[in-house]
């Protein structure tokens, strides 16, 4: 389902009442796995919590895009708090919410039981270390994850070093964006040591960060073997 654009076909707006008005199998029955872009609409923190007592009947969702909706820590509190077991996700789209520290610590508790997500954009979402360490703790349950966006989120040295702990275990992780997110020469060092048995990276995006002399040295050392490092 692709709810992107602000108007329908007759030019009505798109908003989320109007979608969760529709009968659950009816909506089933038409998307049956991909909710896909509900995004430039502004649900908010109202729309995703209307939304997500949809979604916990939603078993074979794979598809889930809600960027740009300004969802807040508070929507994503309670898409998180949907009883599902997510079995079938592989995308979750959540750029541009700002859902902030709160929102990051509430989304990790959702990716536990996200074993089949290959797909993460948590990108612009204004959360700090404290919720970068807190995804920290759960993107390790990630085995399919396969890209991961963080970009313009202040991550810091704190959040990189915790980051870092886990990556080990992503063994699927091909694409990884850092850029724009404080991360300095503790940071990069840690993350270097890492993900150089990172053997599916093929795309490293590190940035515009607080990077040094030594953070450099170290990160110069991943394009002996990354495609792609910025």
């Amino acid at each position: 389902m692709d709810l992107s654009r602000r108007t329908d076909a007759h030019g009505e707006p798109v908003v989320a009442d109007r979608l969760l008005s529709l009968p659950l199998p009816l909506l089933e029955h038409l998307w049956p796995d991909e909710w896909r872009v509900v995004g430039l609409n502004e649900i908010g923190a109202e729309g995703a919590g209307a939304l997500a007592g949809v979604l916990e009947e939603c078993k074979k969702l794979a598809h889930l895009d809600l960027s740009r909706n300004k969802v807040g820590a508070k929507g994503v509190g309670a898409l998180a708090g949907v009883p599902t077991e997510c079995k079938a996700l592989a995308y979750l789209g959540l750029s541009d919410d700002a859902i902030g520290d709160e929102g990051a610590s509430a989304l990790a508790g959702l990716l536990r039981e996200c074993q089949a997500l290959a797909h993460l954009d948590l990108s612009e979402n204004k959360f700090g270390e404290k919720g970068a360490v807190a995804l920290a703790g759960t993107l390790g349950k990630c085995q399919a994850l396969a890209h991961l966006d963080l970009s313009w989120n202040s991550v810091g040295d704190q959040g990189a070093v915790a980051l870092a702990g886990v990556f080990g275990e992503c063994k699927a992780l091909a694409h990884l964006n850092l850029s724009r997110t404080s991360v300095g020469d503790e940071g990069v060092g840690a993350l270097a040591e890492v993900l150089m048995g990172c053997k599916a990276l093929a795309h490293l995006n590190l940035s515009i960060n607080e990077i040094g002399t030594q953070g450099a040295s170290a990160r110069g050392k991943h394009r002996v073997w990354t495609p792609w490092l910025e």
